[in-house]
């Protein structure tokens, strides 16, 4: 037989650290029902090769939640003789309305994300500031007990409500959804990830969770939080609300919804650090597998819509309407006023910056991740143990808040500075006589974002001594690592910007009168150095940093910080939000192939039996497919009498096969069928639902009578599939997988002269899919 097709669909092997359930069946199995894998499957009847199959299904487990099913994501272009006919039938004033529409679903997310952000910061600095106000004015009066319970009773309240929470209204809103929104860009659908009610677990949650003092972040939450606004715009509207419209139906797509979590992503950082050219960098190099220059464009316009908003937003503060605090404002540190001279002798410590930015990022890296593991098995117990561990946390951070700084020793201030306790980022008095402060309760008892301020502040040289800097160090260090083994939601991003702010400034004190920088400008750097360490982004992190700070004169020092800090890091692990990717089980396609994989070829790594369907097909050999198989696509063979030699006539999604079955469209014989399809249905009923739901086969309820009845599956399959020859390298198939982003790969063998021609044609295609993950090491076969 010479046309002859196998399916290499989504479930490529995780990682070895995954939760899989390994079920796969030995090659010698699949030879002794018939067949070997290297040889065309289609010489066996389909209906036999259906009659054997396993149930190869595997779930993969987020770690600290219950086993889930994990999906992938339908990219490519659907073409069957519904979806043209329906493409064919849209007027111009249909291609403009869905145009149009693009550009204010961009429009509606930038204000959205803008807004969230600004209620976040302002509602951050004033739960924060009231508690530091309050425990402040305690130490004034000599009241150190009371002001300590305070304190940790304030921190530990705020801990666990974010804690309960997440817990038990929704767990995917734990910790900086960063993996997740890379994962599902990269063609991975996890269920609850932007459904409505993570997103409001995520604000509520992160608001708490910033305030209660623990080494944690605003800015990776945002990042979900815009990915969440803009897939739920992208649904389409809700039939369960009766919030739907005709014209949103052309949006219920994977394609059009990544486009809108892209967007949303980079709103989300734009909204968190005033940086729109750095959001749209950050989604382009830290998150997206696949971009375009239209999409740009509109991630461009999103995150401009975003710092208009917070201009008009902040502009309100300015007039005092937003509380006693709402002037700490978002993360600004203006060093516009410095004049940046540097010469040669300057570069050492600035290189000295970026090694031990690599080496310290790339430690922090490996402590995170086994702190993360052990604090996943305690997660992984119950609800229970969750709340324990964030009380354990909570306290703990809060005795070495409130203990350390009772280690540094007084310092005189002038009058009218010390202490001012009204403001954020002022010298703090603590247990000092009348005009002196302590600098390392100034440190400590703001919030992160003021901590940084005042580390990154010129000529403040004198304001600090070595010791209070070095033990804010270690404890942003050590309480960042311990902070984020909470399930809870808070980001890695303003701690690791403070950590590398505290060591930096150090080393512009130990450097003296020897470099002509300032100390806050050694801050700045290096904060660089210890984000290039950790995170392993040099472009956007450089954009992000000098959008800070507001001066373009940062720009050779951090992008020379930048790059050697990655270069020495990379050389002993991943960056962090890989290694916790991966930790959490999410599927990742890598955009590289690794050594060993060109000695294979697909047909070296594909798993059997194939299961196919006739062009006409019977009810009930669909159900029992759908039924004893996970897959999501489908061969379609026609054979004699439908062609006068079994021929590939293309590929169906399972989906479709579930919408068809609902539809109940069935012909009572094995004949084609004579009515039009765009005359029974319309796009809109094969439309994809939201983010996370899925149509179950055990919902379908069909008669016996209908068991026994026909579907003609010619006008709903996929005519051209993107196929490859069974010699195709695996490393090569990996890039096509992930360069053009598909789901499902058809191989062929090599003698079909048919096929080969078709193959030519595919690969010029630009769009598809993926949901496979192939890992060194743990590859053995595709699961089809």
């Amino acid at each position: 037989m010479e046309t002859a097709a196998d399916v290499g669909e989504e479930e490529l092997l995780p990682p070895r650290s995954s939760l899989v359930s390994d079920d796969y069946e030995d090659v010698e199995e699949v030879e002794e029902q018939g067949g070997n894998l290297k040889e065309p499957l289609l010489e066996h009847h389909p209906i036999n090769l259906r009659r054997h199959a396993p149930n190869n299904t595997s779930q993969l487990a987020i770690v600290g939640s219950n086993l889930c099913p994990i999906e992938s994501l339908d990219y490519e272009l659907i073409e069957n003789d519904l979806f043209n006919q329906d493409w064919r039938s849209r007027g111009r004033a249909a291609i403009l309305r869905y145009v149009f529409l693009k550009w204010t679903f961009c429009l509606f997310i930038g204000i959205v994300a803008g807004a969230v952000g600004f209620f976040n910061n302002l509602a951050v600095e004033n739960i924060a500031g009231y508690k530091f106000f309050t425990v402040s004015d305690l130490m004034l009066a000599n009241k150190y007990w009371t002001a300590f319970w305070v304190f940790a009773g304030t921190n530990l309240a705020l801990l666990l409500f974010a804690t309960v929470i997440t817990a038990f209204v929704s767990t995917a809103a734990g910790g900086s959804g960063i993996p997740e929104v890379k994962a599902y860009l990269n063609g991975v659908d996890a269920p609850d990830i932007f459904s409505l009610r993570t997103l409001v677990v995520k604000i509520v949650g992160m608001i708490a969770a910033v305030s209660s003092s623990l080494h944690v972040g605003k800015a990776g939450p945002m990042v979900h939080i815009g990915a969440c606004i803009g897939a739920i715009v992208g649904q389409g509207g809700s039939r369960k609300y009766g919030m739907t419209c005709r014209w949103l139906r052309y949006f219920k797509n994977d394609r059009d919804r990544r486009d809108l979590v892209t967007c949303g992503a980079a709103a989300g950082v734009a909204a968190a650090f005033r940086a729109p050219v750095g959001g749209v960098l950050f989604a382009l190099e830290s998150l997206s597998s696949w971009w375009r220059s239209a999409l740009i464009w509109r991630a461009f316009f999103t995150t401009a819509v975003v710092a208009v908003t917070l201009r008009a937003l902040i502009d309100i503060c300015e007039r005092g309407k937003c509380g006693l605090f709402g002037k700490g404002g978002l993360i600004m540190y203006d060093v516009t006023s410095d004049t940046i001279t540097y010469h040669i002798a300057d570069l050492p410590p600035v290189i000295l910056l970026g090694v031990i930015g690599g080496i310290l990022g790339s430690l922090y890296n490996f402590l995170m991740l086994k702190v993360l593991r052990v604090c996943s098995l305690v997660n992984e117990k119950g609800r229970a143990y969750r709340l324990l561990l964030a009380a354990t946390v909570s306290i703990f951070i809060s005795c070495c808040l409130f203990g350390l700084p009772w280690l540094a020793p007084c310092r005189p201030c002038l009058k009218e500075d010390c202490p001012s306790m009204g403001q954020p980022g002022s010298f703090k008095n603590f247990q000092c006589p009348p005009n002196h402060y302590n600098d390392l309760a100034s440190l400590f008892f703001n919030t992160n974002d003021d901590t940084i301020r005042k580390l990154y502040s010129s000529e403040t040289n004198d304001d600090f001594q070595k010791s209070s800097i070095m033990l804010s160090f270690v404890a942003s260090y050590v309480l960042g690592i311990l902070s984020y083994g909470v399930a809870a939601p808070f980001g890695l991003f303003v701690p690791i910007i403070l950590t590398g702010a505290s060591y930096g400034r150090l080393i512009g004190m130990l450097m003296g009168v020897n470099s002509n920088l300032d100390h806050g400008l050694f801050a700045v750097l290096g904060s660089a150095s210890f984000l290039g360490g950790t995170m392993r982004m040099t472009v956007s992190v450089c954009v992000i940093i000098l959008e800070l700070t507001n001066n373009l004169l940062l720009l050779p020092l951090v992008m020379l910080v930048l790059l050697i800090s990655k270069t020495v890091a990379d050389s002993f692990n991943p960056n962090i939000y890989d290694l916790i990717l991966k930790l959490k089980g999410l599927p990742y396609l890598e955009d590289h192939a690794e050594p060993y994989m060109r000695q294979l070829t697909v047909s070296d790594v594909v798993a059997g039996p194939l299961r196919t369907f006739n062009g006409v097909e019977k009810v009930g050999n669909i159900i029992h497919i759908l039924k004893t198989t996970g897959h999501h696509a489908f061969p379609v063979i026609d054979e004699p009498p439908f062609s006068s030699s079994p021929v590939l006539y293309g590929l169906i999604l399972r989906a479709h096969l579930l919408s068809l079955l609902k539809k109940k469209c069935f012909l009572p014989t094995c004949t084609l069928s004579s009515f039009d399809a765009s005359k029974q249905f319309v796009a809109d009923d094969f439309a994809k639902r939201g983010s996370g739901k899925h149509d179950r086969i055990e919902d379908i309820e069909v008669t016996a009578e209908e068991m026994e009845m026909y579907i003609d599956l010619h006008p709903f399959t996929n005519t051209s599939p993107y196929t490859v020859v069974e010699t195709m390298s695996l490393a090569k198939a990996l890039t096509l997988f992930r360069q053009v982003g598909l789901r499902h790969l058809l191989i062929v063998p090599k003698s079909s002269c048919y096929q080969t021609k078709l193959i030519s044609k595919q690969q010029q295609l630009s769009e598809g899919r993926n949901s496979g993950y192939l890992h060194p090491h743990s590859i053995k076969k595709i699961h089809i």
